[in-house]
């Protein structure tokens, strides 16, 4: 996939689809950016990235612990909120050392609330979860610079 894709989720069961999917298919380094208002699925969605690693423990927001790391899946996953930081909070927590596998295993990193971040790399999955008039949930996924993903046969897009 070279362009964004959106997609119609019509509950937290086909959110959690998508990711199981991005989970079973991204590699390490891959970053993921997450932005949404509260209850658009952002949790639920990394959740899903967790099944799809293998990851068996369970996967809650870190909100109040801003960084939560799992490794038993079949790569780490790190798991990021910046919904309570300010922008020099953040420079101080260098996150970049996530995605750039320093002093970290290479994995998946997810970033709920990332346009709260200063610094982004080139090469990045951006998403895009947001309400529909109708209720409905809808996912749109932006692969930035280099970043390649395929979503063929996972649900229909809009």
């Amino acid at each position: 996939m070279n362009e964004a894709v959106i997609l119609s989720l019509v509950d937290a069961i086909a959110t959690q689809a998508v990711g199981v999917k991005l989970g079973r298919s991204l590699g390490a380094n891959s970053l993921i950016l997450l932005e949404g208002n509260l209850g658009t699925g952002k949790t639920t969605l990394v959740q899903g990235i967790a099944k799809g690693l293998g990851i068996s423990e369970s996967v809650d927001s870190p909100t109040f612990t801003l960084i939560n790391e799992y490794t038993s899946g079949r790569i780490p996953l790190y798991h990021l909120d910046l919904y309570r930081l300010n922008e020099s909070e953040i420079e101080g927590l260098n996150i970049s050392l996530y995605w750039e596998g320093v002093e970290v295993e290479p994995g998946i990193v997810a970033v709920e609330w990332s346009e709260r971040l200063a610094y982004r790399p080139a090469d990045y999955l951006q998403i895009i979860l947001s309400h529909t008039p109708q209720g409905d949930r809808q996912i749109k996924l932006i692969p930035m610079g280099e970043f390649v993903i395929e979503l063929d046969g996972l649900i229909d897009p809009v």
